[in-house]
């Protein structure tokens, strides 16, 4: 049984626990927004390192009271996120990819755009995000041999039967991949403007980053099968780096943003 804070913290780290116990960090413990992105890169990084990382970033959220807000979040986003996302997307959609940094790093210095202008700058992004990430290889197999069977069970040859598994299967995983793109795009990009145009960790939490996480993880791991773990030490390296440039607030109130983030906490092991 955990006998100390950062114990507490790995165990409940280690299960995916909704939130961390009472015990796990001296003082209010950490928003609901980033304990589960916690989750998330604890449970895509081998576990010594993912074990490791977990007490460093212990031993950032009980050091001292800092500032609410998203800074930590823009920062992480401007310096870490959008540029291991620079190799997954297509050339045409890297420039959506400046333009969104452009935006994180003024928020970051406390010039936050509208939501309107959030709006634009993610839905370009957020496509290219979740075509990447979209399972290709799963969902071309299952859809041939869903059709090849189909042929064979309608007298097709077997030679004519594999040819058709794979014209169908060419045209329903091509459209599948937009119909994926197109919908997380319009559920999290209009969340995620929202959050940053009124600085709300409360309405972050809501949008499941511990999902968005995964499938940038996911989205490196489709371009080379060997980056998983590399990227997403990258993406927890990048995020305690972003918390350690938080100014204190001493007089500030750290107190969670809870009951925002539930519908999230309920689907934690589904991705986006």
């Amino acid at each position: 049984m955990p006998t100390t804070r950062h114990e507490a913290f790995l165990a409940a780290l280690r299960v995916s626990a909704a939130e961390p116990p009472s015990t796990a960090v001296a003082g209010a413990p950490p928003p609901d927004w980033l304990w589960d992105v916690a989750t998330a890169l604890h449970e895509n990084l081998p576990a010594d390192t993912g074990d490791a990382w977990a007490v460093r970033l212990h031993g950032l959220i009980g050091a001292e009271p800092r500032t609410t807000g998203l800074r930590a979040v823009h920062l992480w986003h401007a310096d870490t996120v959008l540029p291991l996302l620079t190799g997954t997307l297509r050339e045409e959609q890297r420039a959506a990819l400046t333009a969104l940094g452009d935006l994180h790093r003024a928020a970051a210095q406390g010039r936050a755009a509208g939501h309107d202008s959030w709006a634009t700058a993610l839905t370009p992004v957020l496509l290219g995000l979740h075509d990447a990430a979209y399972d290709r290889p799963s969902a071309y197999a299952e859809a041939h041999t869903g059709a090849r069977d189909y042929a064979l069970a309608n007298g097709f040859a077997p030679a004519e039967a594999d040819d058709y598994g794979h014209a169908y299967a060419r045209v329903s995983c091509e459209a599948n991949v937009r119909t994926f793109a197109d919908a997380h795009a319009e559920a999290v990009g209009a969340g995620l403007a929202r959050a940053y145009a009124t600085d709300s960790p409360a309405a972050y939490a809501d949008t499941c980053p511990g999902a968005q996480s995964r499938a940038v993880v996911r989205a490196m791991t489709a371009r080379d099968d060997q980056a998983g773990p590399g990227a997403c030490l990258r993406l927890a390296d990048g995020l305690l780096t972003a918390l350690g440039a938080l100014p204190s607030d001493r007089t500030g109130d750290r107190t969670r943003a809870s009951g925002s983030s539930a519908s999230c906490r309920a689907s934690r092991g589904e991705d986006a």
